[in-house]
């Protein structure tokens, strides 16, 4: 009963709440002098944003890179040492590896799949149809996801029934062969696991370009081929140069998942034979080993590797805004 009073309460009280904000915020600047209220507007509404931001994204950052600094127990202070094991760390390097392998299997392929994908679908009365199968892989949890792929390369032993969908179609198509356990031998299987993401990602990266590609000015493009251009020739002179800013989206998108990739590996492997990741050994050192400097400097590693990405995407807004 108390839990559902809870819940009744916390149902009622965040709309309540979010009214009597309103309320008050419109009655303060009705008080304020007309020169001042126009200035004070957009702080009024900004502010209830900007205060969940620093709760729940500015000071749980900071908190981490606090505690990247203090030992397991998070009470003691010990400077670098956490970050100084990391570096020398043999399943950490494993998962630097992986990490690289995603961000060039991931992000890679994604982006070229989509955009040849969305170019070839323009071309098809049914193109609506095959974007919507295409898509339907986002529309799944990673953790289902992983689960589907999970059995696509379950592994029986020879002579019995083959569960998982690749062994059984191997098994039936090419004589003599011997079913494998795919998800055991690395490197080879992370990049099955990255199959797996390429699987999950490539319907959005194709419904991306392929709304960016209506806004492509069909003039420049019948220009370039009465010019006597291509059609592989106008693709890349004169498409995808135009689509430049789309790419860079979805390209910032597939690096900033690909570094902090977790459920495909987490519920595929967990990380075993050699398949390991960042996050995944960042939520192996918080929860089995339980030390919490370890996994906060891997935070900190993981948040440094993907501002890169995001700052040089800030700088192409701000650049297309200063235009």
């Amino acid at each position: 009963m108390e839990r559902w009073l809870l819940v009744g309460l916390a149902a009622a009280g965040a709309p309540a709440v979010c009214a009597a904000y309103v309320v008050a915020a419109e009655a303060g600047l009705r008080r304020m002098p007309p020169r001042w209220r126009q200035a004070a507007r957009p702080w009024v509404w900004l502010l209830p944003a900007a205060a969940l931001l620093g709760v729940f994204l500015v000071y749980p950052t900071l908190g981490t890179l606090v505690y990247s600094f203090r030992d397991a127990s998070g009470e003691r202070w010990v400077g670098l040492q956490n970050y100084l094991q990391l570096l020398s760390d043999r399943e950490v390097q494993v998962a630097v590896r992986n990490n690289l392998i995603w961000l060039a299997g991931l992000a890679g392929v994604v982006v070229l799949l989509g955009f040849v994908l969305a170019v070839l679908l323009e071309r098809v009365p049914y193109a609506p149809v095959a974007k919507a199968i295409l898509f339907l892989p986002m529309a799944l949890s990673f953790t289902a996801a992983a689960v589907i792929w999970r059995f696509v390369y379950e592994y029986r032993p020879a002579g019995t029934a083959q569960v998982g969908l690749l062994n059984a179609l191997l098994t039936h198509t090419l004589p003599g062969f011997q079913p494998r356990a795919w998800l055991v031998h690395a490197p080879g299987n992370t990049l099955l696991l990255v199959a797996a993401g390429v699987w999950v990602w490539t319907g959005f990266a194709t419904v991306v370009f392929s709304a960016a590609l209506k806004t492509v000015p069909q003039e420049v493009v019948e220009a370039a081929r009465v010019d006597g251009a291509g059609e592989l020739r106008v693709l890349w002179n004169v498409v995808a140069p135009l689509l430049a800013p789309v790419t860079a989206v979805v390209a910032t998108t597939m690096v900033i998942t690909s570094l902090k990739v977790f459920d495909l590996v987490y519920v595929m492997t967990n990380g075993n034979y050699g398949t390991e990741v960042l996050a995944n050994r960042m939520y192996k050192e918080l929860f089995n080993v339980r030390h919490l400097g370890r996994a906060s400097a891997l935070a900190v590693v993981l948040l440094l590797c993907t501002l890169p990405a995001m700052a040089a995407n800030l700088r192409r807004f701000l650049g297309e805004a200063g235009r």
